[in-house]
């Protein structure tokens, strides 16, 4: 009885033991349980704040990449907008006259000289861009390749610089170098300057532009039409080489009527002599031309008469000078024209003893083949005469009064624009 009592206390005091246990390790599970939930709560809360701060820190890039792309899109539309300003206002243009000939040349009944023979030659090659900067001011610059025959080499000059306002169609002013009123107004007329030099510009009587002041304008829609120029007198090639004496003028004034063209001008000046020479005469030209000018059918005839070309420096003498050119062309067929042109002029020198006439005589003959609009191919034949020192575009000056040249050439000319 005793044994069993002790046996029974014995197990209820371990019962009490592993009942006291047990509660103390259920406390200790539930104190570490609410420990690690209450980190967890910790760390997911700096995550919380981390992706907060990551989420705000891509919105701002996304921010800034946004305004950079407009920034960006927004200058290139600039850019793109002066640009494309600037160069729907701007254009190119260009052209070339080129032949490949043979010529024949005599002087005093003998071939000599170096201009005979058989070559390619590229006579003018003109290359212009135009700037409209608004309704009134526009500007031009030209550069001219051509074969300078005072220095042996080809050149490149600037044939054209010039500010343009243009107040109307009535009154165009222009400052620079740009052309003069009579020789490009003739070359529209004769339709060939590819082939040969209208007639005051083959004789060396005047010059197709020049540096001053410049106003033209068209009245009653084209009908009548008018230039002045107010110029150095040296021609465009020499710009700011000398000062001149004073300024020569040039005009024109025409009329055109239902494809008939009567016009007159005339030059004034000292024909662009360095200041500080000395001076006698003036040059003075009259210009006059009457043509009937159609697309498949023109002719024409131009005269003019100048004094002193020769002699505004000579205290010993004077010069008259006149001549006339009368051309045609008539397209017979599409793509094919014929044309033709002569030349008479005279020089005579005065107040010098037993001084002849100096006459010169020249024409040519050609067909043309007008394959497309900015093409033109022509096989031509030219014949020149003269007598004494009477320099042309094709032939030099005589070494004397009564030097005789005969020139005769035939080729290919050709032009090319754009």
């Amino acid at each position: 009885m005793k044994l069993k009592s002790l046996w029974l206390v014995g197990a209820a005091s371990a019962a009490m033991i592993l009942t006291a246990s047990a509660a103390q390790a259920g406390s200790a599970s539930a104190n570490n349980s609410a420990a690690t939930d209450q980190a967890l709560a910790q760390a997911n809360q700096r995550l919380d704040d981390v992706n907060s701060r990551l989420d705000a820190l891509e919105s701002e890039l996304q921010s800034a990449e946004t305004r950079a792309a407009a920034d960006h899109d927004a200058s290139t539309a600039t850019a793109n907008s002066i640009l494309g300003a600037w160069w729907n206002n701007t254009s190119i243009n260009g052209r070339m006259y080129w032949d490949f000939s043979y010529v024949d040349q005599e002087v005093n009944h003998t071939r000599t000289g170096t201009t005979n023979g058989t070559a390619f030659d590229i006579k003018r090659f003109y290359v212009g861009i135009d700037h409209k900067f608004n309704d009134v001011f526009s500007a031009n610059v030209t550069t001219d390749f051509t074969f300078d025959s005072s220095s042996g080499v080809n050149q490149v000059f600037i044939k054209k610089a010039y500010l343009q306002a243009k107040v109307s169609d009535a009154l165009v002013f222009k400052v620079g170098s740009t052309d003069m009123p009579w020789i490009p107004f003739m070359e529209d007329i004769y339709g060939y300057r590819y082939v040969e030099n209208t007639l005051t510009d083959r004789l060396k009587d005047a010059n197709s532009a020049d540096w001053g002041a410049h106003v033209s304008g068209k009245l009653y829609d084209g009908m009548l039409n008018y230039a002045v120029s107010v110029v150095n007198g040296a021609g465009y090639k020499k710009a700011n080489i000398f000062r001149t004496n004073g300024p020569d003028v040039e005009g024109r004034l025409d009329l055109d009527v239902d494809h008939f063209i009567v016009g007159i001008g005339g030059y004034t000046g000292k024909f662009g002599q360095q200041f500080g020479t000395a001076l006698h005469h003036s040059f003075t030209r009259g210009d006059a031309v009457a043509a009937y000018v159609m697309p498949d059918f023109r002719i024409g005839v131009e005269y003019f008469a100048g004094n002193n070309v020769s002699s505004v420096t000579s205290a010993t003498q004077t010069d008259t000078e006149s001549g006339v050119s009368g051309f045609g062309a008539w397209t017979f067929m599409p793509e094919w024209s014929v044309f033709g042109r002569y030349d008479w002029a005279t020089k005579h020198l005065h107040q010098v003893a037993a001084t002849p006439d100096m006459p010169n005589d020249y024409y040519n003959v050609g067909i043309e083949w007008n394959p497309i609009k900015i093409v033109d191919f022509s096989l031509v034949y030219k014949h020149e005469d003269e007598s004494g020192n009477y320099a042309t575009s094709n032939i030099g000056a005589g070494a004397t009064m009564a030097t005789k040249t005969n020139y005769n050439e035939v080729g290919i000319f050709g032009q090319l624009r754009w």
